[in-house]
């Protein structure tokens, strides 16, 4: 499936955030990209462009394509709860976030990669699709064959970040999904409800 594989700090410049993750030259230039980026004034946007932008700053931060996330949207409006957190929700259930989220790679692009070269376990069974959707209760863990890989061993010991709804054993390498997150829960500075007004047009 194709990904975006240009520039990301001229992503993160769009939105106005470091989208992914710690980026020293978005720091410098926390400005909008184009040649009169940071001097450019720019008129009101209008109600659709909002929602756009809030659309494709979820897909870039999730790296998802379109198709996938109207298809998650359809069954985020089937399921119970409110349309926007449990669009969310299936997006943080995804083994590519989670392996990101537990600390074994740095960036969802790694933790997809990771998990599309097998290197990646779910209840002891190798599963190499990335979407792959977690259940509560579900055991992430490292392949044996790739516990030494350089990456996760690199990726683990510069990892600080606690989430409530993870825990993580740097002994046995396995981390448990344990419970889906309430949007409180989810530190990404999305409005889903933008995204939600957006496909109900």
């Amino acid at each position: 499936m194709a990904r975006y594989t240009g520039p990301k700090t001229k992503i993160a410049r769009k939105f106005g955030q470091a989208i992914y993750g710690d980026d020293k030259a978005f720091e410098k230039r926390n400005y909008p990209p184009g040649q009169h980026g940071a001097n450019r004034r720019r008129g009101k946007k209008s109600e659709y462009a909002i929602q756009l932008m809030e659309k494709q700053k979820a897909k870039y931060t999730y790296g998802i394509l379109e198709r996938q996330f109207r298809n998650m949207f359809k069954r985020a409006t089937a399921a119970q709860g409110i349309t926007g957190e449990v669009l969310l929700q299936f997006c943080e259930s995804r083994l590519d976030n989670v392996v990101y989220r537990m600390g074994i790679a740095p960036s969802r692009s790694a933790a997809r990669q990771l998990v599309s070269h097998r290197h990646i376990t779910v209840n002891g069974e190798k599963v190499n699709i990335p979407s792959y959707q977690l259940k509560a209760g579900d055991v992430v863990g490292v392949r044996e064959k790739s516990k030494s890989l350089e990456a996760i061993q690199n990726s683990l010991a510069n990892s600080s970040n606690v989430y409530e709804w993870i825990t993580w054993n740097n002994d046995t390498m396995e981390g448990t999904y344990v419970s889906v997150p309430a949007r409180i829960q989810i530190p990404e500075q999305i409005n889903e409800q933008f995204i939600v007004e957006l496909y109900s047009k």
